[in-house]
C-alpha cells in the first residue's frame, strides 16, 4: 500500500455547514466510517482530495425512528447501531441480519449506513495495488480506457457489494432523503443507482445523502443471508435479501433482492408470477430459473461468475423456505 496522502480535514456539526464546505472545497470527499474510502486513498485508487468533510459530528445524519410500519435511518448511523437496535431486530429483522453481518465489529463500529448505501463497487481489476493496476494498464473504471471483464463494452461491470440496499429493496415505499448545494431531494432507492460500476451513483458531486426511509407491510417477513470466502471481513460474493407473506398454505407476496453480483442492487423480476399457491418444488424451480436469468455470471473477483449465480440461487430458496415456514 502507498504512504496515505496529506490533506485537510473539516468537521462540520450541520447539514447546511457541510454544503458549506463543499462549496467552498469543490474537490473534497465526504468522510463517514472511511472503511473503504480511506483504504482506496492507501492503494493509491481514485484522485487524492487536498480537503476531507468529516461527517460524523453531524447531528442531523444521525438517529434511528421507528414509527408504526416505517423507518428512518440517518446516513451517519453506525452498522454497530443498526444492527443491534432492538427496535429494527423486532420490527425489520432482515434490516438487522443484514446490518450484523457487515464485515467485522470493528469496521461496523466504524461503518456507517450512508456509506455502505453509497459503497464503491468492486472489481478484481479495480481494487488491487498500484502495481497490479499498472501491470494490467488499469481499467475503465479509473486511469485506463477498458473494462477488462467485458472488453467490448463502455460500461464498468464492477459489481456493487452493499449489504444494506437489498434489504431496504424488498420493503416498500424505500426513499433516500438528499442535501446539496441546489437544496434538498427525496430519490426512490432503486434510482440511486445507474448500473454503471464507474459512475454508479445518480448523485451530482456536492450532494451527500442524509437518511433513508422504508415502511415494512405488517404481514412482510424479511431475512438476508450471504456468502464469502471468510465469515468475517470479507465482502459478499452473493447476498440475498427476501420478503415473504404467507397466507395458509400460499405463498402470497415474494420480494428477493440480491447484492455482490450485479453492478447495481437487483431487485428480482418476475417473482410475483410465482405467488398464490404453494411454495412446492415447481415455484423453486421457477426461482431459479429467475435468478439465473438476471444474476450476472461475469467474473469481477477471483471466484467465477457462474459460481457466484449459483450460490445467489441456493441462497434465494434457502431463505425464502425458511422464512415461509417459520411465517
Amino acid at each position: 500500500m502507498n504512504v496515505l496522502p496529506e490533506w485537510e480535514l473539516l468537521a462540520p456539526s450541520s447539514v447546511d455547514e457541510v454544503r458549506a464546505a463543499r462549496a467552498h472545497h469543490p474537490g473534497s470527499r465526504f468522510l463517514g466510517g472511511g472503511t473503504d474510502l480511506v483504504v482506496n486513498l492507501r492503494r493509491g485508487i481514485g484522485d487524492p482530495p487536498a480537503t476531507l468533510i468529516d461527517l460524523n459530528r453531524v447531528a442531523d445524519l444521525k438517529g434511528i425512528e421507528v414509527a408504526g410500519e416505517w423507518i428512518r435511518i440517518g446516513a451517519g448511523v453506525t452498522i454497530r447501531e443498526l444492527a443491534q437496535d432492538p427496535r429494527v431486530r423486532a420490527s425489520f429483522p432482515g434490516l438487522a441480519a443484514a446490518a450484523g453481518s457487515i464485515a467485522g465489529p470493528t469496521h461496523r463500529n466504524m461503518g456507517t449506513v450512508g456509506g455502505n448505501l453509497c459503497l464503491d463497487t468492486r472489481c478484481i481489476y479495480y481494487n488491487q495495488s498500484e502495481w497490479w493496476r499498472a501491470a494490467n494498464r488499469y481499467c475503465l473504471k479509473y486511469g485506463g480506457d477498458i473494462c477488462h471483464v467485458a472488453p467490448k463494452s463502455r460500461i464498468c461491470y464492477a459489481t456493487f457489494s452493499g449489504d444494506l440496499a437489498p434489504a431496504l429493496a424488498v420493503l416498500d415505499d424505500a426513499q433516500i432523503e438528499i442535501a446539496g448545494a441546489q437544496g434538498a431531494r427525496t430519490l426512490p432507492l432503486d434510482s440511486l443507482y445507474t448500473g454503471d460500476g464507474e459512475r454508479y451513483l445518480a448523485l451530482e458531486p456536492d450532494e451527500l445523502v442524509v437518511a433513508v426511509r422504508a415502511r415494512r407491510p405488517p404481514a412482510l417477513r424479511t431475512g438476508y443471508d450471504k456468502v464469502r470466502v471468510r465469515q468475517s471481513i470479507d465482502y459478499p460474493l452473493a447476498g440475498v435479501a427476501a420478503g415473504v407473506v404467507r397466507e395458509g398454505d400460499r405463498l402470497a407476496d415474494l420480494r428477493l433482492a440480491f447484492t455482490g453480483t450485479n453492478p447495481r442492487p437487483l431487485r428480482l423480476a418476475g417473482t410475483e408470477d410465482l405467488c398464490g399457491g404453494a411454495l412446492d418444488d415447481a415455484v423453486m424451480e421457477r426461482l431459479s430459473g429467475l435468478v439465473r436469468r438476471q444474476v450476472m455470471a461475469m467474473r469481477t473477483t477471483f471466484t467465477s461468475g457462474h459460481y457466484r449465480r449459483h450460490a445467489a440461487g441456493v441462497l434465494a430458496r434457502r431463505l425464502v423456505r425458511r422464512l415461509f415456514d417459520t411465517t
